[in-house]
């Protein structure tokens, strides 16, 4: 068995009894949904036509939120339904990252995740889905793709037919007859708030009963980065990759949007497990190089490496949904999931820092050296792993560049050291290997200039890395980027430590380095999201 979806164009009224069906048959809440239906209009005045496309699940044969779901809420049954298990999962929001057609959301009743499941359970006694059952022009076809005699598959075979984002190698199972690519391609159609119903653009976001003034400036920022392709085109625009806008295609009634999904707390956790992470790679490197005799400022660094490191584990768990089940991540484990493995790293790692602390404190220095090494080398998978679990989240283009895992390990070498250069100044001990870590911020200062360098003025692969960048350093967040970002935060306290490595010049570089590194991070976790899946 291999069930599939076959939605045919060439019947399709959007008369929206799929949606209103399915969310009678799941109790689906308002303002979110398992299925949608998605209006774009064509063409200049009076030569226009408006198209129908039904949005739902795909059920991936290679569903990138099964592999990155950290507790296998998600899974893919032996029929080929991708379902999923509400009482399993934490409301981490990494699958609705992952997932490249923005086909899942986070139940504001149950807060978990949930998305069209195939209406399972009808399939078990033999019946069509709800959305198959009540279509009114036999538009939706379900069936068994691998039967050569049932009618979807004898579709798929004669027909031609399409399927949304090939190009992310998750073989959809969602086909579309005479689907066409200004309503398949998100970037194709514009969105305009001019139109009665494109206050849908507003959406209701997650919790956006909580978060009102967050949506409005999601909808200003999302009618912006529509405008923004139009901008880029010529840019992008090569023999291989034309440009991509129809002439006068836009939608008119669309699904709410979900806003921001990974809002400052993970942001936030990406900054405290940096410092986590360089507080103690740099001193003990140093200390085991020989380049310090005194152990000292080693057991400094321990400790604030373990009190960052709280704070990454306590801001982990306040950005779940569902916080009470956070030990599932442990205990529960999908190993495929880089959420996964990173919880295992940044566990090692504060037990290892525990137990360094703990043969410190007995004087069992010996010892405690000779883990120094192996703790260093868990300060580096502390800092990178979090650039893996960003490729893993195949819905957001832009983190999928290369440099991503980059990018975190240069985020340790400068918070890390730009704490320790806070804190020197409070105690003499720490005092003595203020060399090697000014040295150290200086040289993550200069690779993250030319990582950003390389991300803006590089080409990227797809057009929906090209409008995040856009939107980066030459859109609504230009003045963040530049001026601080880059300007106050990277380029003025580099030019602080060339010119001297007196205390007070220190200080305030390690705070500007820090104060840059915030306001980078946040514009590169939360403006992918803002370019629309759907």
């Amino acid at each position: 068995m291999n069930f599939g979806f076959v939605i045919d164009n060439r019947n399709c009224i959007g008369c929206h009894a799929c949606t209103v069906a399915c969310k009678s048959e799941h109790d689906v809440p308002v303002g979110v949904n398992r299925t949608w239906v998605k209006y774009v209009e064509k063409g200049v005045f009076p030569n226009t036509r408006r198209l129908f496309s039904v949005m739902r699940c795909n059920h991936c044969e290679n569903a990138p939120c099964v592999e990155i779901c950290p507790t296998r809420a998600l899974y893919t049954r032996e029929d080929g339904i991708v379902d999923f298990d509400n009482r399993r999962c934490i409301a981490c929001k990494a699958c609705t990252q992952a997932c490249p057609y923005d086909a899942i959301y986070i139940d504001p009743q149950s807060h978990t995740a949930a998305k069209c499941n195939y209406c399972a359970h009808r399939v078990e006694m033999n019946l069509e889905p709800a959305c198959v059952n009540v279509c009114p022009t036999q538009a939706i076809i379900s069936g068994n793709l691998d039967d050569p005699n049932s009618r979807i598959s004898q579709l798929v075979s004669r027909q031609q037919v399409t399927v949304r984002k090939p190009e992310k190698g998750t073989r959809p199972k969602l086909f579309y007859v005479e689907g066409d690519e200004s309503s398949l391609t998100p970037g194709m159609a514009g969105q305009d708030n001019r139109y009665l119903w494109s206050s849908q653009v507003r959406g209701v976001g997650h919790h956006a009963a909580e978060r009102d003034d967050e949506q409005e400036r999601f909808a200003k920022v999302l009618g912006e980065a529509s405008e923004a392709l139009d901008s880029i085109r010529n840019y992008i625009q090569t023999e291989n990759q034309p440009a991509t806008r129809a002439s006068g295609a836009k939608r008119v009634y669309d699904a709410p949007a979900k806003g921001v999904m990974w809002g400052w707390e993970v942001a936030a956790y990406i900054l405290t497990k940096a410092v986590a992470a360089g507080m103690v790679m740099v001193p003990f490197l140093a200390y085991l190089f020989g380049e310090s005799t005194d152990s000292t400022p080693l057991g400094f660094a321990a400790w604030v490496a373990l009190l960052f490191l709280g704070a990454t584990g306590v801001l982990l768990i306040k950005d779940l949904d569902q916080p009470t089940r956070f030990l599932y991540v442990l205990f529960r484990p999908n190993w495929s999931s880089w959420l996964v493995k990173g919880a295992y790293i940044i566990t090692a790692y504060g037990g290892l820092l525990t137990l360094w602390i703990l043969l410190d404190w007995i004087g069992a220095s010996w010892l405690a050296n000779a883990i120094g090494l192996l703790l260093t080398g868990l300060g580096a998978l502390t800092a990178l792993y979090t650039g893996f679990l960003f490729n893993q989240a195949k819905g957001r283009d832009l983190w999928q560049s290369p440099l991503m895992p980059v990018h975190m390990l240069i985020h340790a070498l400068i918070a890390g050291p730009a704490v320790w250069l806070v804190l020197a100044q409070l105690s003499d001990s720490m005092d003595t290997l203020s060399g090697p870590m000014s040295y150290t911020l200086l040289f993550g200062l200069l690779a993250q200039l030319l990582i950003l360098a390389a991300e803006v003025w590089s080409h990227h692969p797809t057009e929906d890395s090209h409008r995040a960048v856009h939107l980066i350093a030459h859109g609504p967040y230009r003045q963040t980027f530049w001026r601080y970002g880059v300007g106050l935060g990277s380029v003025l306290p580099l030019l602080l430590l060339v010119a001297s490595f007196e205390p007070l010049v220190l200080v305030l570089a390690a705070g500007l380095s820090l104060f840059g590194l915030w306001h980078l991070v946040r514009l590169w976790v939360q403006v992918p999201q803002l370019i629309p899946l759907s």
